[in-house]
């Protein structure tokens, strides 16, 4: 579970910097002046995608630097960098993607991560500038989804739900393509990756797409579309999380960054400023 501004040879550059400057396993230490010097500044990256989860970091950097933390947050525009950063020691921790996606990177790679938290829950939408209802998506139809395993199912299950199609008993959540086993409409349906969708919405019927990359082309596109179908959050299992290292649990600062985003003043930061397209999941 767009735009790719931020390329893979500046991600590489940056996370450069990140090695030079002491980050990896052992967190950067620095003497802090002035109120918060009572003792010495951590220096804690979190790589994250820019909406909403760099926002929310953005939100509780002036209280982590109450705390002796100096936040700093690496922006990614690509599912596919910030596990491999932080496998590599380049970031301490990352924020951009839900359990079942973490664990589909682990079974695949073998990397030891795992989370440390849930914080938020974005309901999968599906989205289209050219129909207010689904009851008006015309006969062979052209719908885009996820292209990830995870959010390919994700997304087959929400428009499953929303009577499109329908899908062969028991495939739950690892749903594909092949596992439709009625397609009413014939719809024709084009996977893609998850950053890209929003960029499709002018050109397809209707698309299914994560909510931090809707929000994003809503924020920087002016792409307002209409919402023909929203994931329930009842029981929802695709809470996004905070992921480290295995055997970081422990370490004070990433203790220290979960507290902060799962407060109370974080509930009501995320509750204020999205209005129910990002809903708190602590």
């Amino acid at each position: 579970m767009r735009m790719k501004r931020y390329t893979v040879s500046l991600v590489a550059a940056v996370l450069s910097l990140g090695l030079l400057a002491g980050c990896g396993g052992s967190p950067t230490n620095q003497p802090v002046s002035g109120e918060e010097g009572q003792g010495e500044k951590v220096t804690l990256k979190v790589g994250a995608t820019p909406v909403p989860h760099a926002e929310i970091l953005e939100f509780i950097k002036p209280m982590a630097a109450e705390q002796g933390i100096d936040l700093q947050i690496i922006e990614f525009t690509d599912y596919n960098l910030p596990n491999r950063a932080l496998a590599d020691g380049e970031l301490d921790a990352n924020y951009f993607q839900h359990e079942p996606y973490l664990t589909t990177f682990v079974t695949e790679t073998k990397k030891d991560l795992v989370s440390a938290g849930a914080v938020h829950l974005e309901p999968l939408g599906f989205y289209s500038l050219k129909f207010a209802d689904i009851s008006e998506i015309p006969d062979g139809g052209e719908i885009t989804i996820p292209a990830d395993p995870s959010n390919c199912g994700r997304a087959l299950n929400l428009l499953a739900q929303s009577g499109l199609i329908t899908l062969k008993e028991g495939v739950g959540v690892l749903a594909t393509i092949k596992d439709i086993q009625d397609n009413p409409k014939n719809l024709r349906f084009t996977m893609l990756d998850a950053e890209s969708l929003s960029r499709t919405l002018p050109d397809v019927e209707a698309s299914v797409i994560n909510t931090n990359y809707y929000l994003e082309a809503q924020k920087n596109l002016g792409i307002d579309a209409h919402v023909l179908a929203r994931e329930s959050a009842e029981n929802n299992p695709y809470a996004n999380i905070v992921a480290i290292r295995k055997g970081d649990e422990n370490r004070p600062e990433i203790q220290k960054l979960i507290q902060l985003l799962q407060s109370d003043e974080v509930r009501q930061f995320i509750e204020t400023k999205y209005g129910g397209a990002v809903i708190p999941a602590f």
